[in-house]
């Protein structure tokens, strides 16, 4: 296994959701197990396969429908799901020890390499704290830099840089 783990930021809507999906399916397609967690800092996530506003499914259950397993961390809980048709307590307590790639969405202080999406816009606050971006974007303050669909070149990244764990 190779247990590579990142880290992937950016501002609300800047289409880390989507990125993370891209990433996950590529990598499930090659074969390669991938775990997926979300920081919940606000708690309010909703682990469901209810629709937000826009008619879409939410965040997690994307996440899930990318194939990876998934945990949502908040401050007051935390929702697992995972593909089992047998989930006992103790396969819990032992959920992420199997993956090859462990996508880890938010946690901005979390020390693991980071990888930032900025949309249409940059915003200054992961400049300083991000080894990498994608973006749609021309500028020189953000290089490495890769665009919204790169996904083979990022995962090349992610592939050199990502932290074994």
């Amino acid at each position: 296994m190779k247990q590579l783990a990142l880290c992937l930021t950016g501002a609300s809507n800047s289409g880390k959701t989507t990125l993370i999906c891209k990433i996950s399916k590529a990598l499930k397609k090659r074969g390669f197990k991938v775990a997926i967690i979300k920081h919940d800092p606000k708690d309010k996530a909703v682990f469901d396969t209810a629709l937000n506003e826009f008619g879409e499914p939410k965040d997690s259950a994307k996440f899930f429908e990318s194939g990876a397993d998934v945990a949502v961390l908040s401050p007051k809980r935390t929702s697992i799901f995972k593909r089992d048709d047998n989930t006992g307590f103790s396969d819990i307590l032992g959920l992420f020890s199997e993956f090859d790639y462990l996508l880890i969405e938010g946690f901005k202080n979390l020390p693991l390499p980071r990888i930032s999406v900025m949309r249409d816009e940059i915003n200054d606050e992961y400049l300083g704290i991000s080894d990498a971006f994608v973006t749609n974007l021309d500028d020189e303050r953000l290089s490495p830099r890769f665009g919204l669909d790169d996904i083979e070149n990022i995962i090349a990244w992610i592939d050199k840089n990502a932290k074994k764990v």
